[in-house]
């Protein structure tokens, strides 16, 4: 695996470990990960659920068959 170095604040770092501890990751690496696929989970809750509440059940009448175009 290819690793890299990144320059971060001290206070970030100690950050990324607190959270790295609370969510028992094995690496700050791991933790990083974790950040991302929360991020993404939350905006993908966001996008997919915008219309959540304000839609109405699909019904029979909605069919194309039973509308007389």
């Amino acid at each position: 695996m290819q690793s890299t170095s990144i320059r971060i604040r001290q206070k970030t770092l100690e950050m990324l470990k607190s959270f790295s501890k609370r969510v028992h990751a094995g690496s700050l690496d791991e933790a990083i990960v974790r950040l991302l696929q929360f991020y993404r989970s939350r905006l993908l809750d966001e996008y997919f659920g915008i219309d959540k509440g304000k839609l109405s059940e699909f019904t029979e009448e909605d069919r194309l068959e039973d509308r007389d175009i």
